[in-house]
């Protein structure tokens, strides 16, 4: 598998991670085994998880994993923390929080230190650089080797990468920023993707088969075994069921019969080279959706293919986003 720098640093991963948001809960150890040995046989060495994931059933059962099934120096190991069971709060990005959860993830997972380490969202209540801060020391003490933040919009992203640019040495500058990237959410287009080209951030997009509408699975009903029947998130799909998700579904299986490929190689290659990309991390929850996904490692979409996806997907920004004088 092709290898990338994430954003403006000398770390390289490979240009698909795999995530792992269902381990622990709706996948399995032996599915998860299964999953992680194809996708590091398969150059695979990005591997995305997050301290709150099956409430760190996630991180234990990797971390299980890496110990007799996958040796731990050929992956790149991405975590996040942050998020909290607070229905007042849902997000912690105080220092006191942010570190003792990485510690609490370095046990779980078995290992002395992360690859990447994210905070998991914006807190508006804990001054940023305090949570800059923790980032900091991750780094400096060891148990981080690159930081990066996720779900945080355009201005956020654009302040924390600023403040840690202005010094050098002492801070540690952003390797990337996690965010949801797909034909069906491209958002990040407006704000988030043109601040992480300018500081040289790296996007993973995460859910770039739009939770899994852009494979065309629920074009006619919702299959049983699928996310969109399961108790935890049907209401994680529901969003992108519909008018506008169904025309965009729609051309993506045009484009996918007509380059003989199916609509899940259509959508993730229009992503994974997506300018500023550097790895969309895909949630398969058995080997066979994984070796689905991974089949898209041959496949370039042609630019007349690319420009008709962009066409039907456009989201709509006006100003201040395009030249005033235009509109």
């Amino acid at each position: 598998m092709e290898q990338r720098h994430l954003g403006r640093t000398g770390l390289r991963v490979s240009r698909i991670g795999l995530g792992t948001l269902t381990w622990g809960r709706d996948t399995d150890e032996h599915d998860a085994a299964d999953m992680l040995k194809a996708f590091w046989e398969a150059g695979g060495t990005l591997v995305d998880t997050a301290d709150v994931y099956g409430d760190g059933e996630a991180e234990y059962l990797l971390g299980q994993l890496m110990e007799g099934l996958v040796p731990r120096r050929d992956l790149v190991i991405s975590t996040k923390a942050g998020s909290v069971p607070d229905p007042e709060r849902r997000f912690d990005g105080s220092r006191g929080h942010l570190l003792a959860a990485l510690d609490a993830s370095l046990a779980r997972l078995g290992t002395d230190h992360v690859d990447v380490w994210h905070v998991h969202a914006y807190d508006p209540y804990t001054p940023l650089e305090e949570t800059l801060q923790a980032l900091d020391l991750a780094v400096s003490s060891g148990r981080a080797r690159y930081a990066g933040v996720s779900n945080y919009c355009g201005w956020q992203l654009a302040k924390a990468a600023t403040w840690q640019l202005a010094a050098p040495g002492i801070r540690t500058r952003l390797a990337s920023t996690q965010m949801e990237y797909s034909l069906l959410q491209r958002g990040v287009e407006r704000e988030v993707l043109p601040a992480a080209l300018d500081l040289g951030v790296g996007l993973l997009p995460s859910s770039p088969l739009g939770r899994g509408v852009l494979t065309g699975k629920y074009r006619q009903t919702t299959p049983p075994d699928s996310r969109g029947a399961s108790e935890f998130l049907a209401p994680f799909v529901a969003p992108y069921l519909d008018d506008t998700a169904s025309r965009i579904v729609d051309a993506v299986t045009t484009a996918a019969d007509g380059l003989a490929v199916t609509p899940l190689q259509v959508a993730l290659a229009w992503v994974r080279d997506r300018p500023g990309v550097t790895a969309p991390v895909i949630g398969p929850r058995n080997a066979q959706q994984l070796t689905a996904a991974l089949s898209v490692e041959a496949l370039s979409l042609p630019d007349e293919i690319c420009r008709a996806l962009d066409d039907v997907s456009a989201p709509l920004h006006r100003y201040p986003d395009h030249d005033w004088s235009t509109l």
